[in-house]
C-alpha cells in the first residue's frame, strides 16, 4: 500500500483524490493547505486527516506528497519535501525558471527519490491511440506539426485571475505544458526552439462573478508562437495566446509523408483522432481504446508509484517536465534577444500505455 499526502486543496484536488480512491493499493494520508479549515473539509469529504505542512512532511508513514499549490510556489513547496525526504509528484508546471527546474531535478536525483509531474493526459486514451497510429507508419514520416491554444483568458471565467497574469503565467505557462508534453510523447524530444512574444492586451478587465469590472494588469506575454524543431528533424509551430476571441484552427495536427493526423484536445484524456491520406476523400475516425485506467488527472501519480515498486522509469517524469520547462523558458528568452535557443536537457520519450492490464494497475 502506498500512502499519500496532498499539499494545496485547490480546484484541481477533489480529482486527484477521486483518482487515487480508485486504486485499492493507494492510501491518501491526508491533505495540508494554508487554509487549515479547506485541509479538513477535505479530509473530511475523501478521508485522511488535515495535516500541517511541516507535520506532513515529517510523518514516515507518507510514502509521497502531490504538490497542487499555484504554479508559483511549485518549485518551493516540491524542494522542500524533497529535501525531507519524500518522492514528489507536482502538477504543472514543474517551476517558473529553468534553473530552478534543474536544482529540483539534481535533488531528486541525489536523494534517490522519485520526482513527477503533470500533465498526465499524453498517458490517455486519445493520445496514447495517436501514438499507436505514429509508431505503426500509418502517416509514414513525421515531417512537421502545427498546434494551437487560442483562448480569451481566464478572466472571464475565474474569481482570481491575477495568478495567471504575473510571473510564471500567460497561456505558455498555463497550457502550453500540454501542447509540448503532447508533442514529445508522439514525436520525441526537442532540439531548439525559437519564438516571439508580446503581451496583446496589458489590462484585462474581469468578467467572473463577484469581480465583475475588476482590473489585472498583466506582466506576463499573453501570445506566443514558438517553432520547434524536434531531435528527429520534424518542425512544430505552437502558437499559445489569450488574446484571441474566436478561432477554427484545431489543437494539434501532424503532417508525415502519407498522411495527416488530426490529434485529441492535449488538456483532455479522450478523443476525437481522425486520419486522412492524400487520396481519401474524408477524415477517417481512428477508434479510442478501451482502458484499464482512469482517464482524469492523477494517473501519472499513480504511474510514478507503481514504477517505484517495479522498478522503472515512471512516464510523466521530472526529466519530461524540464525538457518542457526548458522549452517555455527558451520561447521567452528566444523572444527577448532574436536567438535560436538550443534544448539541452535529455529527455527519453516516454513508454507507451499498456490498456491490457488488469484494472487500476500499470504493471
Amino acid at each position: 500500500m502506498s500512502r499519500i499526502g496532498i499539499i494545496g486543496c485547490g480546484n484541481i484536488a477533489p480529482v486527484y483524490a477521486r483518482t487515487l480512491s480508485e486504486m485499492d493499493w493507494i492510501s491518501i494520508a491526508g491533505f495540508a493547505d494554508q487554509l487549515p479549515n479547506r485541509a479538513a473539509a477535505f479530509a473530511s469529504r475523501h478521508g485522511g486527516r488535515a495535516y500541517e505542512l511541516d507535520e506532513m512532511l515529517a510523518d514516515d508513514s507518507i510514502d509521497a506528497v502531490v504538490n497542487l499549490t499555484p504554479a508559483f510556489a511549485h518549485a518551493a513547496v516540491t524542494r522542500q519535501a524533497l529535501e525531507s525526504g519524500k518522492s514528489v509528484f507536482s502538477e504543472k508546471p514543474l517551476g517558473t525558471d529553468f534553473a530552478e527546474g534543474q536544482t529540483l531535478v539534481a535533488l531528486a536525483a541525489a536523494m534517490g527519490l522519485r520526482l513527477g509531474c503533470a500533465p498526465d493526459t499524453f498517458m490517455g486514451a486519445g493520445l496514447q491511440a495517436a501514438r499507436g497510429v505514429i509508431d505503426r507508419g500509418a502517416i509514414g514520416e513525421p515531417l512537421a506539426a502545427s498546434a494551437f491554444m487560442l483562448s480569451f483568458g481566464p478572466e472571464w471565467w475565474h474569481p482570481n485571475p491575477e495568478i495567471f497574469y504575473g510571473a510564471g503565467g500567460g497561456p505558455l505557462f498555463d497550457m502550453g505544458p500540454y501542447y509540448f508534453t503532447a508533442l514529445v510523447a508522439l514525436l520525441g524530444p526537442a532540439a531548439t526552439i525559437s519564438a516571439s512574444a508580446r503581451i496583446g492586451i496589458p489590462e484585462r478587465v474581469i468578467h467572473a462573478k463577484g469581480r465583475v469590472g475588476d482590473v489585472v494588469a498583466s506582466t506576463a506575454a499573453t501570445h506566443v508562437a514558438s517553432v520547434v524543431t524536434m531531435g528527429s528533424g520534424a518542425i512544430c509551430t505552437l502558437v499559445t495566446s489569450f488574446d484571441v476571441k474566436s478561432s477554427r484552427l484545431k489543437n494539434i495536427e501532424i503532417y508525415g509523408t502519407d498522411a495527416t493526423l488530426s490529434v485529441p484536445d492535449p488538456n483532455t484524456f479522450g478523443g476525437p483522432l481522425q486520419l486522412r491520406g492524400i487520396l481519401q476523400s474524408d477524415w477517417q475516425d481512428i477508434p479510442i481504446p478501451k482502458v484499464n485506467i482512469p482517464q482524469q488527472r492523477g494517473i501519472g501519480l499513480a504511474d510514478m508509484l507503481s514504477a517505484t515498486l517495479a522498478g522503472r522509469a515512471h512516464r510523466a517524469s521530472g526529466d519530461l517536465a524540464l525538457h518542457v520547462l526548458e522549452l517555455m523558458n527558451g520561447a521567452l528568452t528566444s523572444s527577448e534577444t532574436g536567438q535560436r535557443i538550443d534544448i539541452t536537457t535529455p529527455c527519453e520519450r516516454p513508454a507507451a500505455m499498456n490498456f491490457k492490464l488488469p484494472t487500476n494497475t500499470f504493471d
